[in-house]
Order: structure tokens, then sequence, then C-alpha cells
């Protein structure tokens, strides 16, 4: 049975998510920075916690957005296949959406229009959407404003095979380690394995909307999440790159099929506040 879906719905929700998005914590990043500041073992560390807490507190009662750097706008439409759409196009509804957004809710508008010739956009547009076909009726959708100070500590490895399960831990805890301080920690660690080149990034980037401490649903990924989250933590980065014991709440790894020649690994690092909002309309 085909259900029509109003495009104006999607850019009412969209406007709605980016403030959302952008004035409060989500309640699975919530929990896990509470729990780092009660379990940090450094003085130094607790304290930078409890103050990013404050932070939070402050944001939330007088409305003011989390961080001052309210991101690029990262959409994920889940489109049921039973699912037409009327009224404009679904990216320009988008877009709308993320236009409205950021002007009603007082957020800055931080999109250049052309990567060479930067002339800022005004609007925080265009969004960078990312669209899937799934069985259904609804839509889901994910938006995830993505600040660039993590976003440009992520990185890409086109690994060999033969370096194996082992060069791939590897070179997760050293893009970690390369990105230090300048990813305001304690980070999401997102992490794609598999694909090609774009594929695996964008495992990585969906990966970071996955509620922390849910973990994969493939045995052995699961327990290379907990050892290497271990083992970053374990770095001694600490909250705000000051040291400790809490240098990632978690990570989320996604894997998908490859080529016999290649092993392509991304890792998409996200700030404290990994800001992601979820409706299904």
């Amino acid at each position: 049975m085909i259900r029509t879906v109003e495009t104006d719905l999607i850019t009412e929700n969209i406007k709605e998510m980016c403030i959302e998005a952008n004035y409060y914590l989500s309640p699975d990043m919530d929990r896990a920075m509470k729990q780092a500041a009660d379990t940090e073992k450094s003085e130094l560390g607790k304290k930078i916690l409890n103050q990013l807490q404050e932070n939070l507190k402050i944001a939330d009662e007088e409305t003011i957005p989390i961080c001052q750097d309210t991101g690029m706008a990262v959409v994920f439409l889940e489109v049921g296949q039973d699912v037409h759409f009327e009224g404009i196009s679904v990216e320009d509804a988008v877009n709308e959406g993320v236009r409205r957004g950021y002007a009603e809710g007082y957020l800055r508008k931080s999109v250049v229009g052309d990567p060479l010739i930067r002339e800022n956009t005004k609007d925080n547009t265009p969004a960078v959407i990312h669209y899937s076909i799934v069985p259904g009726d609804k839509v889901k959708i994910t938006v995830a404003p993505k600040g660039f100070g993590s976003e440009n500590m992520s990185r890409i490895f086109l690994l060999k095979p033969a370096d194996g399960a082992e060069g791939v831990k590897d070179a997760i805890v050293r893009a970690v380690q390369d990105a230090g301080p300048n990813a305001c920690p304690p980070m999401v660690v997102g992490v794609g394995i598999g694909g090609t080149f774009e594929k695996c990034a964008l495992l990585a980037k969906k990966a970071l909307t996955r509620p922390v401490g849910e973990h994969s649903d493939i045995p052995y990924i699961e327990e290379m999440e907990a050892k290497l989250l271990q083992k970053i933590n374990g770095l001694g980065i600490g909250p705000g790159g000051l040291g400790g014991s809490t240098t990632a709440l978690a990570v989320n790894i996604n894997t998908y099929a490859t080529h016999i020649a290649g092993l392509p690994v991304a890792v998409n690092i996200c700030c404290h506040v990994n800001r992601h909002v979820t409706r299904e309309v």
C-alpha cells in the first residue's frame, strides 16, 4: 500500500531536529558523560568533565547551543519503498528545514558554497544528505550536525588484507592518538571497515549516530569495540586533552563486504557532544 508523505512534513521535522540537536545532548550521550564524570581517575580530568556538565546544564536552562560550532548538517534519510512524496523535491525540503532551523534557532552558519572561493551561504545550507531505500511506508530521519574540530581529525586507511585485524586496530588507535586534544575529547570514535574508499567513510559516519552503549551485533566486532575503547582510554589523552582515563566514550564499528585485494578503514571522530537526533514520520 502506497503512503503519501508531504515534503512539508520533512521540512518541519528537519527544522525542529536541527534546533534540538544543537541545544540538547542526546539521552545516550548525557548518560555516558555523567558516567564518565563518576569514573574518571584523574582529578583534573574529573574537573574538566564536571565543567562540561555545567556547560550542558547552562545550555539547557538558557536555551542556547551546547557548542559554538553548530556544525554542518548531515542528514540520513531511510525511505520506505512504499512512500510517495508530494510537494517540493526531497532535497529542497531537507535544505529548507536546515535553513529554517538555523535561522529560528539562532545557530551559527558555517557553510561556504564553494570549497575554494569560500563565500558563506548565510543559512548553513546545503546539507550533506545520505539516502537509503528500505522496506515499509515510513521515513526515518537522522540529523547529525558535525563540527569540524573533530571532523578534521578523521582519517581513512587503505590497508592491505594481510594487515588483518591487528592492522585495523593499530590504524584506529593511531588516528585517535594523532587527533589528541584537537577532537575535543572525550570523543566518540566511529569506524567503518570494508566496502570501498567512499563506503567505509559513510559506514564510519553512520556509526557515530548509533547510541552510546549499543554494540555491534557481530560478536567479534563487539569484542573489538570493547578492546579498542580500553586501549584508547589507556592513551592518557583524557578530557580536554589534559590527561586522564576518559579519552573516548565509545568506539562504534560498522562493517561491509569488500574486495579480495583491499581492507579499507575509516575513522570518523566526534567530540564530546556527538549531536544526533532521530525521528520517524
